[in-house]
């Protein structure tokens, strides 16, 4: 989970800013762009923006067009694909996060996961007193920090949990933010047993996050809730019942996930 907006965590992620930057190049009126074009976007030398877009090509955001310059590529067709399934995921979810927010007084968040990106779908917040998160719809979190990212890792293979890993920048946001492979894999093993997860300042120092799995009709997990509240006014004794809150909406979710999607 994160806190109020975080300068230093927005300049660990300017690389994907720029990427960002690169895809919001294409329209309608401009479906190929040339590394030339990319160059004078950015600001930068030819050879920097080579750098960044084959950085997407190898990440699929992007491929090599037919008669020059770059496209998008399959990976957009991917999340736009998700996109769409997550708008009914959002309708049914919305309602249950805004009474646990209201009842929690608490910033709830919706997120899934396409290969390694960690998007948050939707949010709800309570009225007064809930910390302001800086994550808005559409956002990345990283895989290896805060609650939401280690549900959505934990009940995936195995092998795919460890690959997603293995290939992914482990940043270090706090001294708490774990980025050893193996104690991750030992982590997700313990967020199964437990059927939810907890972290206490591995994304932003003051907060907590409380996540639980979202699942469909085949029981597997398409989503996560999760609470985001200040570390210091979540004690130990409070933690197991907002733990129960938490798993109680994710089931309610599944269970109208399943009933219109039957």
């Amino acid at each position: 989970m994160s806190g109020s907006a975080s300068p230093s965590y927005r300049e660990r992620n300017s690389t994907a800013d720029r990427a960002l930057d690169i895809l919001l190049m294409f329209s309608d009126a401009q479906l190929v762009v040339s590394g030339t074009a990319v160059a004078e976007r950015l600001g930068v030398a030819r050879s920097t923006a080579y750098r960044y877009v084959q950085s997407l090509v190898s990440s699929r955001f992007l491929e090599e067009a037919p008669g020059g310059g770059f496209r998008l590529g399959l990976r957009v067709l991917e999340i736009a694909r998700l996109a769409r399934r997550s708008y009914g995921l959002s309708e049914v979810a919305l309602p249950v996060m805004a009474a646990l927010a209201d009842d929690v007084r608490e910033t709830i968040l919706l997120t899934r996961r396409a290969e390694g990106l960690v998007v948050c779908v939707d949010r709800a917040e309570a009225g007064t007193g809930a910390v302001r998160i800086s994550y808005e719809r559409g956002s990345t979190l990283p895989l290896n920090a805060g609650a939401a990212a280690l549900v959505l890792l934990a009940w995936i293979p195995e092998e795919e949990a460890r690959r997603l890993l293995e290939s992914a920048d482990l940043q270090r946001f706090t001294p708490a933010t774990l980025t050893d492979v193996d104690t991750l894999m030992r982590r997700l093993d313990h967020i199964r047993r437990a059927g939810y997860s907890v972290t206490r300042g591995e994304l932003d120092a003051d907060v907590m996050g409380i996540a639980a799995p979202v699942r469909d009709e085949e029981q597997q997990v398409v989503a996560a809730v999760s609470v985001a509240a200040l570390a210091s006014r979540v004690f130990p004794e409070a933690e197991a019942e907002l733990a129960r809150k938490v798993r109680e909406t994710a089931q309610v979710i599944s269970d109208r996930l399943i009933t219109v999607g039957g």
